[in-house]
């Protein structure tokens, strides 16, 4: 039992217990050596790429139909690559002798592993490249505190139980030494395996995701310390001094040089790489390179070439320049060949008719239920005390208990090492399948970040109060973006007694890095390279020193993935009590032209509309070049005009302009539109709150010479688009709300239904309204605590 506790210690940390000088390659190819003195076989062309090709081929198809048929019910890519290795295994396919001739021949099976052991280190590498290591330092108490109790707290009940039953039960020595490796397996909390998971679920970026992915940090810290001590303990035991001084000496100077030349050369490669040019080719081959040597140098002084790897993508700076551009060119081979590899090896390996004994496999699924359990109530325990949510406390423990690739590593490389007998192996497979395919689905019910963003009361333009700061945020994708915002916060007639609070959020998409970042913008230094988002946050810095006092600036980065953007929007505008949202359009013109159109910003759009908090505002900026917003002449004027159907959005819009109506320097013209019959649906209180809404705008509006009321009769479909399309041109911006109840008038406008923008909008950008005239779609609040029928609530709360 203690030499399968050193051999595990061994496998866990990738360390070779042995002196330097003995190199570790694969140890199937190294018996294949060892045996016929040659590393591939008796012919070196005996595998064959259309065998290999075969391998892959077939492995692609069932792992793809397997995930079809089980994404319903919320299984993760991990168990569908599972399932696939154990079909082409002979615990389905293999069992028949003729596929396995023909399909893995036994004399070709060593150079699969190890092809397979040489791909995983890339893997590895890419897993290192993605973290940035310095976030174990800017880690919070919460995300320590959870980190440690989910490492410790399985780990201690584990190791309680592990006493009891090699005390009062007697098993064979292969499950003996299969115990302890449970614990270990069991107990890690991978921060690769935990973000995979959190990105294929879309909630990496969401609270609890965030906060699972630092967690799982800790706790592989944790794992990482625990087995360093009790391995160089161990070590000291049962080796000399001399080897035990040497393995550690020969360990350090490694890892120093990966510190002290590897991560200085990697931030000179990226200082020699412009912001928004490719990295040079000669700097991917470089970290290649480096990657390869330092694999082979660690296998010389006795250290896993997989530790080294991992070692060295730590050097490198996560996230663009260099970072993305490694992760840009591996990735898709790494997905693509070098795992799905990973799960054939694990699965001709995987056997479920080798497990014969039922007792083994009890004690092994009672360590594994134990620390399962363990890991829910050590982020029970710490998350009830900070009282959060009891579903999301549930949530984390269930995340933390999801298993992936590198346990998958781990498993293969005891069972490759001889420390496993097939039985064992088999168990543990299903179980790391079991485990995941449990807390899975369960996560997907159990945690919706949308349900963290309902507001308990109205915030709306409506309701706001004109003697209080109105709180807006604006997200900004690109340089272009700027001046339209700009011109429209200008235009909302900032002043002292009723400033603008803003929070601007940059999007810039998740790359080449596991974690989503949401943190506020720290300028750089003076006389630094000026980068997009300095250029950004800049011009926005200018415009609050112009309104100094009237407007105030809190700017945000958001890195996350496209898919779930959306998250960093609604959390925010939840925090900091935002109004209203604005939105870029996703397409962009130049001289009235479209000239680019981004799917993956309507998506946000269409997210943010359908879950925030608040009210939202999509802004379309059609190329006005016009810089209102540092003007302080007449000449220098912004004409707007609002169309007026009816309803809750065309209500907020017009709250939206009312607040503009004090701005000396904007024009507004309210076009009315009315009909014989309803123009739009609603309930009789909705177009009593449309008349009140009317008044108090036309009361306000007496008198002012900037303010033009135009009443549109519209009897059909048709006579709203002439209207439209024979406005005049002069407009800067026209504002509109986005959702129309149903009417005959709006009913043959259908082909125009189908966008995010609604009926108005969608006709507005498809028609020649003007080359330049921006337009904001506005969208009251449609989600708040209790809400039952949003046009039914008068309060303001």
């Amino acid at each position: 039992m203690e030499v399968g506790h050193e051999n595990l210690i061994h496998s866990t940390l990738h360390v070779a217990t042995k002196s330097p000088g003995q190199p570790f390659i694969c140890h199937s190819a190294v018996n294949q050596i060892n045996s016929k003195g040659i590393w591939f076989g008796d012919d070196p062309l005996a595998y064959s790429l259309p065998i290999f090709l075969c391998q892959l081929f077939l492995m692609f198809i069932f792992t793809h139909v397997f995930y079809i048929i089980l994404k319903p019910v919320g299984q993760p890519t991990f168990v569908s690559q599972i399932l696939g290795g154990m079909t082409l295994g002979p615990s389905v396919l293999g069992h028949s002798a003729t596929f396995n001739e023909r399909v893995f021949p036994l004399k070709e099976r060593s150079v699969l592993d190890t092809m397979t052991f040489f791909g995983f280190m890339l893997f590895i590498f890419l897993c290192g490249v993605k973290i940035d290591p310095t976030i174990t330092f800017r880690l919070g108490r919460r995300n320590c505190v959870i980190g440690i109790t989910t490492y410790f707290v399985p780990y201690i009940l584990g190791k309680v139980v592990y006493y009891i039953l090699t005390h009062s039960v007697s098993f064979d020595s292969d499950t003996y030494n299969i115990l302890y490796i449970v614990i270990e397996i069991q107990c890690i909390a991978a921060f690769p395996v935990i973000t995979r998971f959190l990105s294929e679920f879309e909630i990496l970026n969401s609270e609890i995701g965030r906060l699972a992915a630092s967690s799982s940090i800790v706790a592989e810290v944790c794992f990482i310390v625990n087995m360093t001590i009790t391995f160089f303990i161990k070590l000291s035991f049962t080796k000399s001094i001399v080897v035990s001084f040497g393995s550690l000496l020969s360990s350090l100077v490694l890892f120093s040089f990966v510190i002290f030349v590897v991560h200085p050369a990697a931030l000179w490669a990226i200082q020699q790489s412009p912001e928004g040019k490719p990295v040079e080719e000669i700097y991917i081959c470089g970290v290649l390179v480096t990657v390869m040597v330092g694999g082979l140098l660690g296998e010389i002084i006795g250290i896993n070439a997989l530790v080294v790897s991992f070692f060295i993508g730590l050097a490198i700076p996560d996230g663009p320049p260099l970072g993305a551009a490694l992760v840009d060119k591996l990735d898709c081979f790494v997905s693509v060949v070098c795992i799905p590899m990973l799960f054939i090896v694990v699965g001709l390996r995987t056997n479920v008719y080798a497990i014969q004994t039922m007792k083994n496999i009890l004690g092994i699924q009672l360590i594994i239920c134990t620390i399962f359990c363990g890991k829910v109530l050590g982020a029970l325990l710490p998350l009830l005390y900070l009282r959060m949510p009891i579903r999301d406390a549930f949530a984390l423990g269930f995340i933390m208990n999801i298993k992936g690739t590198i346990e998958m590593a781990l498993l293969i490389t005891l069972k490759l090492k001889d420390m496993m007998n097939d039985e064992c192996f088999t168990v543990m497979v299903l179980n790391l399948l079991l485990v995941s395919g449990i807390a899975s689905p369960i996560v997907k019910n159990l945690y919706d970040p949308s349900r963290r963003f309902l507001a308990y009361k109205r915030r709306t333009l409506v309701h706001h109060n004109s003697d209080e700061p109105l709180r807006l945020l604006a997200c900004i994708h690109k340089q272009e973006n700027v001046l339209a915002i700009l011109n429209l916060l200008s235009a909302s007639n900032p002043t002292k007694e009723s400033p603008i609070d803003l929070v601007l959020l940059q999007h810039i998409k998740l790359e080449g890095r596991s974690s989503s970042v949401l943190v506020a913008h720290v300028p750089c230094k003076l006389g630094a390279h000026s980068t997009l988002t300095e250029q950004i946050f800049n011009s926005f810095d200018k415009f609050e020193d112009a309104y100094k006092g009237k407007i105030s600036i809190h700017s945000y980065k958001g890195i996350s993935p496209y898919a779930t953007m959306h998250n960093d929007v609604c959390y925010l505008a939840l925090e900091k009590r935002t109004t209203f949202i604005i939105l870029p359009f996703h397409k962009r013109w130049i001289f009235g032209r479209t000239t680019e159109s981004f799917f993956p910003f309507q998506q946000l759009n269409k997210n943010v509309l359908e879950k925030a908090p608040c009210s939202v505002g999509v802004l379309i900026d059609r190329g006005n070049q016009k810089m209102f917003w540092c003007g302080h002449t007449k000449e220098s004027t912004y004409q707007v005009a609002v169309f007026f159907f009816g309803g809750a959005d065309d209500r907020e819009t017009l709250a939206y302009a009312r607040r503009m109506l004090d701005q000396p320097y904007v024009h507004i013209t309210l076009f009315r539109f009315s009909s014989s019959t309803d123009i739009v649906g609603g309930t009789e209180t909705s177009k009593m709150l449309d008349s009140e809404i009317l008044s108090e705008f036309r009361l306000k509006a007496f008198r002012n010479e900037r303010v033009s009321l135009k009443d549109e009769m519209i009897i059909t479909g048709r006579d709203l688009l002439s209207v439209v399309e024979y406005m005049e041109s002069c407009y800067d911006l026209i504002m509109v709300g986005r959702k129309h109840g149903d009417s005959k008038v709006m009913s043959e406008l259908n082909k125009w239904k189908n966008g995010e923008l609604g009926v108005i909008g969608e006709i507005l950008i498809s028609l020649n309204i003007g080359s330049q005239t921006s337009i904001l779609v506005v969208q009251q609040q449609t989600r708040y605590w209790g809400s039952r029928n949003p046009e039914d609530s008068v309060r303001k709360v």
